[in-house]
């Protein structure tokens, strides 16, 4: 699959829709991580309460694939927990190297990056804002 081929409308719809992009005053938690074969560049800060998510922010500088990956992580952030997250990324990650079907349930939103799965140069880019959000709630100073 060439690269081009994966910037499908899907995926740059997505690209233009990201939730929440900025930064919080007074995060309890923010992480940045920077993809080193694209350059993109991933912050996300996090409020939590009783271990949720209560509010976050995410700021970034990323190509399409990351900008996707921010925007279905934006739509499912909210009242999630760090374990929630990471089988998020789990799903994610097993989806792009170990070939499976999209997960069911909340994050099926995921579905869109399976493609991705065919360009490994591309799997640190898809992966880095789900990184960032696990560090983030994980630093958690509330």
């Amino acid at each position: 699959m060439k690269l081009e081929e994966l910037y499908t409308p899907q995926i740059l719809g997505l690209a233009a829709a990201i939730p929440n992009i900025g930064r919080l005053d007074a995060p309890h938690g923010s992480a940045s991580l920077h993809a080193r074969l694209c350059g993109s560049k991933v912050t996300v800060d996090v409020c939590l309460k009783d271990g949720f998510v209560d509010d976050f922010a995410i700021d970034l500088s990323a190509c399409a694939l990351a900008q996707a990956a921010c925007a279905i992580l934006g739509q499912g952030l909210k009242g999630e927990t760090l374990q929630g997250v990471r089988g998020a990324r789990k799903a994610l990650w097993a989806m792009l190297k170990q070939g499976a079907p999209p997960p069911e349930g909340k994050w099926a939103t995921l579905a869109p990056l399976a493609p991705v799965r065919h360009v490994p140069q591309r799997h640190e880019s898809v992966l880095l804002p789900f990184d960032a959000a696990i560090a983030a709630i994980g630093e958690d100073r509330s």
